[in-house]
């Protein structure tokens, strides 16, 4: 599972295919304002960065996906943190 909650945030780890838009989307409806950690995150459907899009939630990390990291991240108003 590339998506999980962790305590008080939520991961993406590895890459997120389209199956894993509902699990992200349930887990944030569920807690509305939880962060989500994607520097683990390999890759993302669109499925899944139209989820990102649509909630905006807080977004902590880079993510390990460069052109997420690169074209996604600005997008978010995720600060650069490089």
């Amino acid at each position: 599972m590339s998506v999980r909650r962790d305590g008080d945030l939520i991961r993406l780890e590895g890459a997120c295919p389209v199956e894993e838009a509902e699990t992200l989307a349930a887990l944030l409806l569920a807690r509305p304002g939880t962060a989500v950690e994607w520097s683990g995150c390999t890759g993302l459907h669109t499925a899944v960065v139209q989820v990102l899009v649509r909630l905006r939630p807080p977004l902590r990390g880079v993510c390990g996906d460069p052109f997420a990291a690169r074209w996604l991240a600005p997008l978010l108003d995720v600060p650069d943190l490089s």
